[in-house]
C-alpha cells in the first residue's frame, strides 16, 4: 500500500491549489480516504474524508465552502481542491486510508486510518 500526495506549494491568500493523492499497490475504489493536515506546533487534524462509494463526505468546519474532495477511481487518485486559501491553511497535508477496505469509522480522525502517505507542504502567504 502506497500513497503519494502532491500538488502543494506557495500561494497567496485567496489563491487555489489542487492536491492529488495517488494510490498504488491496492484498489483505491475499495477504500475510504481522507486528507489531514498538520501545522507547526499543532496536532494533525482531519480536513476531509470520503467513503469508498463517494456517497458520504466530511469537511472540517474551517474549510467548508472552500475545499472539495473528489475521487477518480479509474485513476486510483483522490483530489483536494482548495480555494480561497487563507494563511491558517498553511500546513503539511497528508492523505490516508484505513487498514481495511470497505471500512470507515464514521469520523475523519487519525485513529481511523492505517496507511499514510508522505505529506505535501502548503504555504499560504498573507
Amino acid at each position: 500500500v502506497q500513497l503519494q500526495a502532491s500538488g502543494g506549494g506557495l500561494v497567496q491568500t485567496g489563491g487555489s491549489l489542487r492536491l492529488s493523492c495517488a494510490a498504488s499497490g491496492f484498489t483505491l475504489a475499495y477504500y475510504a480516504i481522507g486528507w489531514f493536515r498538520q501545522a507547526p506546533g499543532k496536532v494533525r487534524e482531519g480536513v476531509s474524508c470520503v467513503t469508498w462509494s463517494g456517497g458520504s463526505t466530511y469537511l472540517a468546519d474551517s474549510v467548508k465552502g472552500r475545499f472539495t474532495i473528489s475521487r477518480d477511481n479509474a485513476k486510483n487518485t483522490v483530489y483536494l481542491q482548495m480555494n480561497s486559501l487563507k494563511p491558517e491553511d498553511t500546513a503539511v497535508y497528508y492523505c490516508a486510508v484505513p487498514r481495511s477496505h470497505h471500512y470507515y469509522s464514521g469520523s475523519c480522525i487519525e485513529s481511523g486510518m492505517g496507511y499514510w502517505g508522505k505529506g505535501t507542504q502548503v504555504t499560504v502567504s498573507s
